[in-house]
């Protein structure tokens, strides 16, 4: 058993996954010496998971549903830094098409999840 309930979750898990591969692109667009880019994408990839890791802390389910809400406003928002990223040529499309349906699962199982909270079934 984990010390926090995030660590057994399997949103947080994959988030953290996908966390390595967006960390190694900011990598990349810092090495461009693009460091606003990078931080601004590093950013909005550790919200994803700093989300649910608070989230799960939290004394009610509504509560969590909030911090659900913008984890997963959080992978819309690294999207559209791939997209900008793909157009200014700091990766190719073949990159972002690789991260894209690692990002639309994680966005679809945060969703699927923070419904449950809301609409438990018993």
């Amino acid at each position: 058993m984990s010390d926090f309930r995030f660590e057994e979750m399997d949103i947080w898990k994959d988030g953290i996954s996908l966390s390595d591969k967006l960390f190694d692109i900011a990598d990349s667009a810092e090495n461009k010496r693009l460091f606003k880019f990078a931080e601004q994408f590093r950013s909005a990839c550790m919200s994803i998971t700093n989300n649910i890791a608070e989230g799960s802390g939290s004394y009610s389910d509504k509560d969590f549903a909030n911090f659900l809400n913008t984890a997963r406003r959080s992978i819309f928002e690294c999207a559209n830094i791939l997209y900008i990223f793909e157009r200014r040529k700091i990766i190719n499309q073949e990159i972002r098409s690789e991260i894209f349906p690692d990002l639309t699962a994680l966005s679809r199982k945060i969703t699927n999840f923070r419904r449950a909270l809301l609409n438990p079934t018993n």
